[in-house]
């Protein structure tokens, strides 16, 4: 038996939350985690624009809520627009630098304008919220990380040290797909699950 998680996925886009266009951070989101996780997931949604003080209001009500996870998805480059890691450290207990840095690391393999990139990780109470990057291709991959031809994995995704750091911070056990991405964790935090 899976224990049922709850997880926040925030898309911040002026243009998307406005109407302007279809927001394609959600659905991507929700895909991947819907086929990497193994527990049934609550989810709680938001599309909100680009604005420091609602971002931040929006993470600390989804980590009240009870969301062991919150993933954020857009305004982590270099515009003046761009504010979703401030808003992120100013609600943070605690800085995840580790995130950031492999993800710019995944993504550094396709684009050299990877090092604009600003994502940032925290843990606020026993949520851990992670910035992501905004295009779906590029959510999958750094979540997932990038496999060799033959399936081995070439650069680990995020995703991999997710499930126990959740544990760490007392959060509910998560269980990944391995096909999807293989979770880390030491042998005596592994649980045997149904």
């Amino acid at each position: 038996m899976h224990d049922p998680v709850k997880i926040g996925i925030v898309s911040i886009s002026d243009r998307a939350s406005s109407g302007v266009y279809e927001d394609k951070g959600l659905p991507a989101l929700k895909d991947w985690l819907g086929r990497a996780l193994r527990n049934p997931i609550e989810w709680e949604s938001r599309l909100i624009p680009d604005e420091q003080a609602l971002i931040s209001q929006t993470l600390i009500e989804l980590a009240d809520a009870g969301c062991c996870l919150v993933l954020t998805t857009g305004g982590t480059g270099p515009a003046l627009r761009d504010v979703t890691p401030e808003a992120t450290l100013a609600v943070a207990h605690k800085e995840m630098p580790g995130f950031g840095e492999q993800m710019r690391q995944i993504s550094l393999q396709f684009v050299p304008t990877a090092i604009l990139s600003r994502q940032v990780a925290v843990v606020r109470d026993k949520t851990l919220i992670l910035n992501l990057p905004g295009q779906p291709k590029a959510i999958a991959q750094t979540l997932e990380g990038l496999k060799n031809a033959d399936g081995s994995v070439k650069v680990p995704g995020i995703f991999a040290a997710v499930p126990y750091c959740i544990d760490l911070i007392g959060g509910p056990y998560m269980e990944a797909d391995e096909v999807v991405c293989k979770a880390f964790r030491p042998p005596n935090a592994i649980r045997a699950t149904g």
